[in-house]
């Protein structure tokens, strides 16, 4: 009798978990969407030495928001990012927006539902030699250093990703180089 009782409790909250139900009209359930869904794209990233290295080699792969970008080359990635805060924040008085290098006004807006939503970038530091990153680290090391300062160009790869978008944010992870710059 405990049995069944404890195997119909279970029922009882897996049906009326919000995540059970089907979310507004769309169909899917809240449970997929709030993992997140993922979808491979091939997309252009920026590659860029970190800022304060420290002697480390760390190599830094940005994705760029395509309205952000004219504005972005450049600039360093932080000088990038307060650009892109700014542009989805609603309080346009905090410093990091009051010290920008452009008036917020020349900023542009983010149309609904582009990808990325934001700058996103991912960090690798001490890579394996022969790993699935010898290509990235391969053309890091090819390039002057100059290049790898500020967003530029000259300093981009063509990989494919695996994007991410949940409620909440958007995130992605490197599968492959495709191509570098220039293509």
């Amino acid at each position: 009798m405990r049995a069944t009782g404890l195997i119909a409790l279970c029922f009882a909250v897996i049906l009326l978990s919000p995540l059970a139900r089907p979310s507004g009209g769309s169909g899917k359930g809240v449970a997929s969407f709030a993992q997140g869904d993922s979808q491979e794209l091939e997309e252009t990233l920026f590659v860029l030495a970190p800022e304060h290295d420290n002697g480390q080699g760390g190599i830094i792969v940005a994705w760029i928001p395509e309205p952000l970008l004219k504005l972005c080359l450049g600039k360093t990635l932080s000088q990038c990012s307060a650009m892109d805060f700014c542009i989805r924040t609603t309080s346009k008085q905090v410093s990091t927006c009051r010290n920008l290098a452009i008036p917020l006004n020349r900023l542009p807006s983010y149309p609904p539902g582009m990808r990325p939503r934001r700058v996103l970038s991912l960090s690798f530091y001490k890579l394996l030699p022969g790993g699935p990153y010898q290509p990235l680290e391969d053309y890091y090391k090819s390039l002057p250093r100059s290049s790898l300062e500020r967003i530029s160009m000259s300093a981009r790869i063509k990989a494919r990703i695996l994007f991410t978008r949940t409620a909440d944010d958007d995130d992605f992870r490197l599968e492959q180089v495709v191509a570098t710059a220039p293509f």
